[in-house]
């Protein structure tokens, strides 16, 4: 039995996920190996901690299709003998494990938060019901497809000894589809909000887009991601990019700071994985506080400031 994880490479450096999947892999106790797929990724394969990184390199991988790197995964997947096949909850792979796990006959698990075994079965959980519940799932077929979300497992430790190297044939394909261009977000100045460590978020209840102003202090004096509800968003405030929730990013940050937020259960889905929430809102009965680990009851132009400042005091640059 083993467990093979797989890896999407883009330039020169791990994504930030790879180390958390073999992490989770290792957990299991079986050994561990790695599908490396990209275009001009062979040199990252030394990097990962595992037995063997089976590496699909070819420039027909990148911009990324679907119909391209499904048989290629498939293939690879089959080649390796995996029991259990590990991919990261991003929006590539959304669509990659579920159409992987078809053409090997067998189920897809996603989003889960963690896995374990209970009398010899592999057992994975997962949020539903927009986070309110937590529910297992155990897979009869194999082998057994999961995404799992960033943050909800501990990294791997880099280093120890160089796994094997094999390459993987790169299936011919004529594509129906053509990517004919790409658009990329422009370079946030922070940390980027699906791997931020430290979250501060606004909402509705700021008031206007005039006030955002005290999301992006407190942000900056943490050095965390910025982050919004939909309510923000869909008024036009910041950038869609920036929404946390059931149709934006999901994230599991160590902080989350919640500010004018009421706490619907969209919201809650996309945030529920933080290690420790801090909810700030004037409003004593908001859903927020039911979920949160320390509420301020307050008002946000009060909280805020004093707060920014006293965190800028702390780190010596007030």
């Amino acid at each position: 039995m083993s467990t093979l994880v797989v890896v999407e490479a883009r330039g020169e450096a791990l994504p930030p996920q790879a180390l958390e999947l073999v992490g989770a892999a290792q957990s299991l106790g079986e050994p561990t190996d790695a599908l490396l797929v990209g275009s001009g990724v062979r040199a990252l394969a030394p990097r990962l901690p595992v037995r063997r990184v089976l590496v699909g390199d070819d420039q027909s991988l990148r911009p990324y299709l679907a119909e391209v790197w499904t048989p290629l995964v498939a293939d690879a997947v089959e080649q390796s003998q995996a029991d259990v096949v590990l991919f990261p909850h991003t929006l590539l792979s959304r669509e990659l494990a579920p159409r992987v796990a078809f053409r090997l006959g067998t189920a897809a698990v996603t989003d889960c938060t963690a896995l374990g075994r209970a009398d010899g079965q592999l057992v994975l959980a997962k949020p539903i019901y927009g986070g309110n519940a937590l529910a297992d799932y155990a897979v009869e077929s194999r082998p057994v497809v999961a995404t799992l979300r960033p943050r909800a497992f501990p990294a791997a430790e880099p280093g120890g000894a160089t796994p094997e190297v094999i390459d993987v044939a790169v299936p011919a394909a004529s594509p129906r589809a053509v990517v004919v261009d790409t658009v990329q977000a422009a370079p946030s100045a922070g940390p980027t909000l699906k791997d931020a460590r430290v979250v501060v978020s606004g909402g509705r209840g700021l008031g206007g887009p005039e006030n955002w102003h005290y999301v992006e202090e407190l942000a900056a004096a943490l050095g965390a991601a910025v982050g919004a509800s939909r309510a923000v968003t869909d008024a036009g405030w910041v950038p869609p990019s920036l929404q946390v929730g059931l149709t934006g990013t999901t994230v599991s940050p160590d902080l989350y700071v919640a500010v004018g937020i009421s706490g619907a259960v969209q919201h809650m889905a996309g945030c529920g994985g933080s290690r420790n929430l801090v909810a700030i809102n004037r409003d004593p009965d908001a859903n927020i506080f039911r979920h949160a680990r320390w509420g301020i009851v307050g008002d946000y132009k009060e909280v805020l400031p004093a707060l920014t400042a006293r965190i800028k005091e702390l780190k010596g640059s007030g």
